[in-house]
């Protein structure tokens, strides 16, 4: 475990790091200096999120059953928890820059294994090959954003997730209804963009010191410091909830969307978890003045009664309702997202941000893909898509309702829960 560093020791950490920054010939435009961090979640989280639309392409092709799409999904998330646990404090040790180009390489492989692939194995190996990328990644993102602007890094955080997976889907779908060969399409013009942002990363200069202990950090371990740990068990609760309120909409969403509507299209299927990322992205932003504590309250309150109208949109066979209720579940993953990042990361020392961040994912990735695998497999073993969607939203008001007591057993005089 690391050791305990108090928030007085951080704030030099970081005001020296912002020095070093500047000195380095570093501009101060915090905008700018995000801009390829950023771009990088939102492509990696985008890359998860395409094939989404093109599943049921392949499963014609293919000759698939819906168990198959489950277990593709499955390996994903498994990718990116093992790459999380073994591989998310990495960049705290090498530094940033060898990891990200690491991943880059890895995701453009698996786009040029996708854009070939000719059946289920191709399929499944190229999904963990972005699973592991994707998990390797997004803690050195995450904390390179914070080297670079602690404030508008941690919204950055908050943000570029939601945007880039609900834009992925999205864009994908427009391809699988408008473009030729959209199998082929969309993994071409990602491999386009990882290559660019690989240039990025070549030619942007390395803010983070080698230190030893890299063995060490590659043993999987949920290593949390201590100044940040109360914190940790405040945000976990709230993370879980909302990336399990994503997983309703990433797994069960697209099919709900079309049976609800009557329409077969693509675009329609991935309409709602667009929805979803938009209205998460511009409710962080929002809400960013506001106390931690009073915005992980908001992103409660909207789970709960997004789930509440997922029920009664379902039972009502209501396009409109689902619609409605994906406006407010992108309001409680925006604000679960924003208000935990900013009870953890201003507690985090700049030396173990990114497996800080590891960990908040590994909290995340969870909360997504176990209720999502078990909710594909209610689908084809249980009572069918529309029960299984009734009981994904019922599991959902149970977990904003565990959020919430956590959240109010918290003794909320303390800084994490009061600070910016």
């Amino acid at each position: 475990m690391s050791k305990s560093v108090t928030l007085q020791r951080t704030e030099p950490l970081a005001a020296d790091q912002t020095r070093a920054s500047a000195a380095a010939g570093v501009q101060p435009s915090g905008f700018l200096r995000l801009a390829l961090p950023a771009s990088m979640v939102m492509s990696f989280l985008a890359a998860s999120s395409v094939p989404t639309p093109l599943y049921a392409t392949y499963a014609r092709e293919w000759h698939f059953s819906p168990i198959t799409t489950t277990a593709v999904f499955g390996a994903y998330a498994i990718a990116v928890l093992l790459a999380l646990l073994v591989l998310g404090r990495v960049s705290d040790h090498i530094g940033r820059r060898p990891v990200l180009l690491a991943a880059l390489a890895v995701q453009t492989a698996a786009a040029a294994l996708l854009t070939t692939a000719g059946g289920v194995d191709a399929l499944l190996a190229g999904r963990v090959l972005q699973g592991l990328a994707t998990g390797a990644a997004v803690g050195a993102l995450g904390a390179a954003m914070l080297d670079l602007d602690p404030e508008r890094g941690t919204l950055a955080n908050a943000t570029a997730p939601g945007v880039g997976t609900g834009v992925g889907a999205l864009i994908s779908g427009v391809l699988v209804q408008y473009v030729p060969a959209p199998t082929h399409i969309v993994y071409l013009v990602l491999i386009g963009i990882f290559m660019l942002q690989a240039i990025g990363v070549v030619v942007s200069p390395e803010r983070t010191a080698r230190r030893p202990g890299l063995r060490a950090a590659l043993v999987p371990e949920l290593a949390v410091p201590r100044a940040t740990r109360g914190a940790v068990l405040v945000a976990a609760p709230i993370l879980f909830a909302v990336w399990a309120l994503s997983g309703l909409y990433g797994s069960l969403g697209p099919a709900l969307a079309r049976q609800l509507s009557g329409s077969a299209s693509a675009v329609v299927g991935g309409l709602p978890f667009f929805v979803l990322a938009i209205v998460s992205s511009i409710s962080a932003v929002a809400l960013s003045r506001l106390a931690p504590h009073t915005v992980m309250l908001c992103s409660i309150a909207a789970t709960f009664t997004a789930a509440g109208g997922t029920l009664v949109a379902v039972e009502e066979s209501s396009t409109a309702g689902f619609l409605a209720t994906t406006v407010l579940a992108g309001v409680g993953f925006g604000a679960g997202l924003q208000g935990a990042f900013r009870t953890v990361i201003p507690l985090a020392p700049p030396r173990d941000r990114a497996g800080v961040l590891s960990v908040l994912y590994i909290i995340s990735y969870c909360g997504m893909g176990v209720p999502a695998i078990s909710a594909g497999i209610l689908v084809i073993h249980g009572g069918g898509l529309i029960s299984s969607a009734r009981d994904y939203a019922l599991f959902l008001i149970v977990l904003a309702a565990a959020a919430l007591a956590a959240l109010l057993l918290t003794n909320h005089s303390k800084r994490p829960l009061n600070g910016h």
